[in-house]
């Protein structure tokens, strides 16, 4: 088994509160990350791809392929985008970068090979990010 990378990034805004909660309660959980005017970030996304190398053509996964599959799936949808209002996934979903990587998974997974694992980091800044690889 070998692992293969991409690198890409998208910009977007968000805001991290619960509309069950009141103003006061989002604010002492999320902090300035609950602005109601919204705030951003400037995403760094990996994902990998770990499986067989074909015998055929020497690859994991075509990196052509993973690339267009990130621009089309991942940076169309959510490039310049306010998560909270633009992106349907979030209507009811607070986009948290844990979130996030989990919904940028399910939109990558159905176009991998299932024989391969796949893996999504996302920094949200250089020193926060987080990792998801599916449920085990």
């Amino acid at each position: 088994m070998i692992t293969v990378s991409r690198k890409a990034h998208f910009n977007a805004a968000h805001r991290l509160y619960r509309k069950d909660w009141s103003d006061q309660k989002n604010a002492e959980v999320f902090g300035k990350c609950s602005n109601p005017n919204f705030h951003g970030h400037n995403y760094e996304l990996i994902v990998s791809v770990t499986g067989n190398i074909d015998v055929e053509t020497g690859f994991v996964i075509d990196m052509k392929v993973l690339k267009d599959l990130i621009k089309n799936k991942i940076e169309n949808a959510l490039d310049h985008k306010n998560l909270n209002i633009e992106v349907a996934e979030f209507k009811n979903l607070n986009p948290t970068a844990e979130n996030i990587a989990v919904v940028i998974w399910n939109k990558l997974r159905p176009h991998i090979d299932a024989s391969q694992k796949l893996e999504v980091v996302l920094y949200e800044t250089p020193r926060n990010f987080v990792s998801y690889s599916g449920v085990h």
